[in-house]
Formats: C-alpha cells, sequence, structure tokens
C-alpha cells in the first residue's frame, strides 16, 4: 500500500512557503542554471543527477498524493522526460501504478533519458499511447528548462487535458511551456476565472536551483506549492543568481525610551477633487504602519475628517514642510498633481511616486531630469499600465519580462523600482531584483496600491534605506491578505488598518 501523507523523507527537498524563508533565496535563471547543471554533472558519475531527479519526484509525488492508485507520468523528448521515467520506475517499485505516455523518438532521446526509460521498462512500468481516463495523479515532465516552442499538437492537448482536470499535477522542475526567466506561458489557458470549478491543486518540484518565473507574471498560478531540491549539489562560486527572492520579515521591537518623532513623519499629497480617498488610504496605511506622524495635503479635495482615523492631520498642500519629512505623492492626484510635482521632485527627502504622479512624470521630459539629480531616496510604485507608459512601450511588453522593465526604470530613473502585480518586483540600481513571494488576486480591488505606498513611506520615515524600506512594505502588504480571514472581504480600507 502506497504511505501515509507526509513530509517527503528527503533532507535536501523543502517547500517554499513565504513566511519561513529566513533570508533571501538566490533565483537562477535559464543560462545560470544550465551553468549549475554543467558544474554539477561534471563532478559526478553518468546518469547520477538523473536518477537524484527522479527519485526526489517520486518522494514529493509520494508526499502530495500518497493514496494515489493510478498515476499519469506525461514525459516528454527530453531530459525532463528522463526525469519523469526515472519517477515512474520508483513508483512503480512503490506500489503505484505509474502509467506513462511519451512524446519522443528513442534514436534522438539523450543518453540519461534513455538509460532511465530503459529502467522504466525494466521495472514493468506501462507506457501507453493516451493517457488513463481518470488519474489520480499526474506528473507534468513533458518540457523543461529552455523550452522556446508553444507546446502544440498532442503535448498542447495533454497539457489542456492535464491542467483542465481535477487531479493534482506535479510539474518536474519546471510547468511545461512555462519560461524560467519571465514567468510567461507560452498557451496561458489558466486565466482568472478561466479554471474549471474544483480545479486540482499544482505543485512544482524546481530542481538543482529556484527559477525566477516560478514566482511572478503567470508562474504562481502555474507552478501553484513550490518545492525545491538541490540533489545534493552545493551553490557554486562564480554563478551569480540572476535574482532572489523575498524573505519573510519579523518586526523588531521599539524601544521603551522612544516617542514619535523616532519613527518619522509621512506626509501624502494627492487627493484632487472626487479622489480624496486615495490619499486618506496612504495616509491611513503609513499610520498603522508605524509612521510617528501623518499629514495629509489634498489637492483640491474637500477636506474631510475622518471620524475613524482622527489621528491624520490635514493640511494645506502648499504648506507641507517637504524637507522635513516623507512625502508619498501621486494618490488620487489627477492632473492637479502636475502643479506640484517639480516641488516635490526639487525640495522633498524621501519621496515615494505612486499613481498619477507617475502619469505625469511619464510625459514631462523636464520633470525626469529633475528626478534623475535628487539625492535623496525615491521609490516608485508603478502597476504595469503605468510602468508602460514611463517606458513608451505597451503593457504587454511589461508583463512579458517584468524584471527587465523593472531594472530599465531603476537605472533609467536612478532610483528604487517596485512593479506591481503577481510577483512583485523591487528594483534597485546595482543590486540584483527582489521578488515577493506574498499577496493574493484578493488584492485585485481598487486603492490596494495607494496603501502600499503608504506601507512604503512609513518605511522610508523610520529610515529604512529605499530597497529595504520597498521589499519590507511589499512583503508586508502581500502577507495582510495571505493572512485576511477567508469569510471578510478584503478592502482597501480595513487593509489600510491592518485588518483591525
Amino acid at each position: 500500500m502506497p504511505p501515509a501523507r507526509g513530509r517527503p523523507q528527503n533532507r535536501r527537498m523543502q517547500r517554499i512557503h513565504p513566511d519561513r524563508i529566513p533570508a533571501p533565496l538566490p533565483l537562477f535563471g535559464t543560462q545560470a542554471t544550465r551553468r549549475l547543471e554543467q558544474a554539477a554533472a561534471a563532478a559526478l558519475p553518468p546518469h547520477t543527477l538523473m536518477q537524484r531527479a527522479g527519485l526526489a519526484v517520486a518522494r514529493l509525488a509520494m508526499a502530495v498524493a500518497p493514496h494515489a492508485r493510478s498515476v499519469w507520468v506525461a514525459c516528454g523528448p527530453g531530459n525532463n522526460g528522463g526525469d519523469g521515467f526515472e519517477a515512474a520506475m520508483h513508483l512503480q517499485q512503490r506500489g503505484y501504478a505509474p502509467t506513462v505516455t511519451w512524446i519522443g523518438d528513442p534514436a534522438r532521446l539523450p543518453p540519461d533519458a534513455q538509460a532511465s526509460l530503459h529502467r522504466a521498462q525494466a521495472a514493468g512500468v506501462a507506457i501507453a499511447d493516451e493517457p488513463p481516463a481518470a488519474p489520480d495523479l499526474v506528473i507534468d515532465a513533458l518540457l523543461g528548462l529552455g523550452s522556446t516552442r508553444a507546446p502544440e499538437g498532442r503535448m498542447a492537448q495533454w497539457l489542456q487535458r492535464m491542467h483542465g482536470g481535477t487531479a493534482p499535477v506535479l510539474a518536474v522542475d519546471l510547468p511545461s511551456g512555462l519560461d524560467a526567466d519571465t514567468g510567461r506561458h507560452a498557451m496561458n489557458f489558466i486565466a482568472s476565472g478561466a479554471r474549471p470549478a474544483g480545479a486540482a491543486a499544482r505543485f512544482c518540484l524546481s530542481l538543482l536551483s529556484l527559477k525566477p518565473g516560478l514566482f511572478t507574471a503567470e508562474g504562481r498560478d502555474w507552478a501553484g506549492e513550490v518545492w525545491s531540491d538541490d540533489l545534493g549539489c552545493a551553490p557554486l562560486p562564480g554563478i551569480e543568481a540572476d535574482a532572489e527572492l523575498a524573505a519573510a520579515r519579523v518586526d523588531a521591537p521599539r524601544a521603551h525610551a522612544s516617542h514619535k518623532g523616532s519613527y518619522g513623519d509621512v506626509a501624502v499629497l494627492g487627493g484632487a477633487p472626487g479622489m480624496a480617498g486615495a490619499a486618506v488610504l496612504a495616509a491611513t496605511a503609513a499610520l498603522h504602519a508605524g509612521a510617528g506622524r501623518v499629514f495629509a495635503g489634498l489637492l483640491g479635495a474637500e477636506v474631510p475628517w475622518d471620524g475613524a482615523q482622527p489621528e491624520l492631520m490635514f493640511r494645506d498642500a502648499a504648506m507641507l514642510p517637504l524637507p522635513a519629512q516623507t512625502l508619498v505623492c501621486g494618490c488620487g492626484g489627477g492632473e492637479a498633481v502636475r502643479a506640484v510635482l517639480s516641488r516635490a521632485l526639487a525640495h522633498a527627502g524621501p519621496l515615494v511616486l505612486d499613481a498619477d504622479a507617475l502619469n505625469v512624470l511619464a510625459g514631462d521630459e523636464n520633470l525626469q531630469a529633475l528626478l534623475a539629480t535628487r539625492q535623496a531616496a525615491t521609490v516608485m510604485t508603478p502597476h504595469p499600465l503605468e510602468a508602460a507608459r514611463l517606458l513608451g512601450v505597451d503593457t504587454r511588453s511589461v508583463q512579458a519580462d517584468r524584471l527587465a522593465a523593472a531594472r530599465t526604470l531603476a537605472d533609467r530613473h536612478r532610483c528604487t523600482v517596485v512593479l506591481k502585480g503577481s510577483g512583485s518586483v523591487v528594483a534597485h540600481p546595482g543590486a540584483r531584483p527582489s521578488i515577493n513571494p506574498t499577496g493574493n488576486a484578493r488584492l485585485a480591488t481598487a486603492g490596494t496600491g495607494d496603501v502600499l505606498a503608504g506601507m512604503v513611506g512609513a518605511a522610508l520615515a523610520a529610515g529604512h534605506p529605499p530597497r529595504e524600506a520597498a521589499v519590507a512594505a511589499v512583503w508586508r502588504h502581500g502577507a495582510l491578505a495571505d493572512r485576511w480571514p477567508a469569510d471578510r472581504p478584503l478592502t482597501a480600507s480595513a487593509l489600510a488598518r491592518g485588518g483591525l
């Protein structure tokens, strides 16, 4: 009988859980991972890496689906398929009933994959032309690292079938068709609202290294729960990571001998007529994120009195003492922000540029030049459309390579950039990008971006360097959504108050 569900019995295997990342995890793209693989293979006997990979896949399969009887192992024409053959052999030996379907040519199969195919056949693994009718588990070993073409023909049909069914899907190294560097999928039919009711859980076992594409753009939807196994290979010096996955955040205790001035002032400049709520949301978020005092300068909107948040201090926007405060500029600013943005860029201390401040900046080269000369910390927080305007491209181009877009913006404007979205990217000149592992689709509602801007402002006001402030605020913003009670609607106003 298959074993009871439990943690995979493999000391090198770990689940990548946002709350349990003690330090930033390096993420290696296609080229860097190829170099790691070549170096590891050169130091080991032939076929060793594939044998370790197949055993790791089988162990995780037994852990996530311990009572499965019928297992469909879909294998492709390369070494990813070889990992699948090897996993099927181990499952067969442990009392499961794997059926392998294979797209490939025996004459063109790489030597290691050919050896694993022979091992699977010798163990009695069934190799069929069609998948089993109702598998209890699916192992996706069709395409691995570096696939460049969209799956087509039988492969595309199998992917549609496995991801449209109800059996759990375990991807080997990468979900087939997913770009390891960008998180874009070659045939993305897992769209918002497109998944069938009762769609199955997804798992991915990333082998040898973690890849950036698993954590941004479409990667999180395709990969589901990500696990990692280094296959017993130590990190190699000289092979640089392409990005990093942000670590969990733990707030340091505050000293008893402190006061409101110890944690800085935040001023929010925004709130044109009809949009005062955006500025109030940012200000409320800054207050609840720990700022000592928070001011709001509204750009023409009627000054509200928020009885639920009387700590906020409303001021004439023209009278805010910009050099003495951390400024969050643009939330709900509309066209009115144009008249104050040059002053903000020239005179503000630490600065967060969000929303309409970014839209105005995108169309004004003089303001861009002013931004480039700033000495104080600056953080920009664009969503993909705002990033596209700043770069002079369309949103599709930004989403096609989110890390590259964020790096380009950071280098061009000499500041820290938070490119929001699934797997928000924090880029800073001279540093490798950070991908945020927290957050979910419940944040896709009006005002949550204003809340993030206020949280970044509070972190800057506390004295954190801009990259550190951005990484910490983005992580906490997403973590709030991850911990949100399932029976409570997530609104920006509740998020700004930390869920209170």
